[in-house]
């Protein structure tokens, strides 16, 4: 069995970066998941695959998964592109803006 060790990506329906500091090691899931008849669920008897385990540093959970006997893989975070500049609500009216503001 081979755990990833990742950085989490920033979620993309918020602005903030909460929970992207930390690293976090998964679970490959073990066992295939089944549909149930009646409700159309899938369900799996593997716990272990809901298990998340969040590190401070990428040191801490590599270190971990040695102490444990685990296999693992570190998936490098992919740097932010782009540098946005934190701007004010008041920078939407300003005058030297390169479109018009419309309404």
């Amino acid at each position: 069995m081979r755990v990833r060790i990742y950085q989490p990506a920033r979620n993309a329906m918020q602005s903030g970066m909460a929970k992207t500091r930390d690293w976090v090691l998964v679970f490959p899931q073990a066992d295939e998941r089944e549909i149930d008849p009646l409700m159309g669920w899938t369900s799996s008897d593997d716990t272990q695959s809901q298990v998340r385990l969040r590190f401070e540093t990428r040191k801490q959970a590599e270190e971990y998964a040695r102490e444990n006997g685990l296999d693992f893989e570190v998936i490098e975070p992919q740097p932010r592109s782009v540098n946005i500049r934190p701007r004010g609500y008041g920078e939407n009216f300003a005058t030297d803006r390169r479109a018009p503001w419309t309404h």
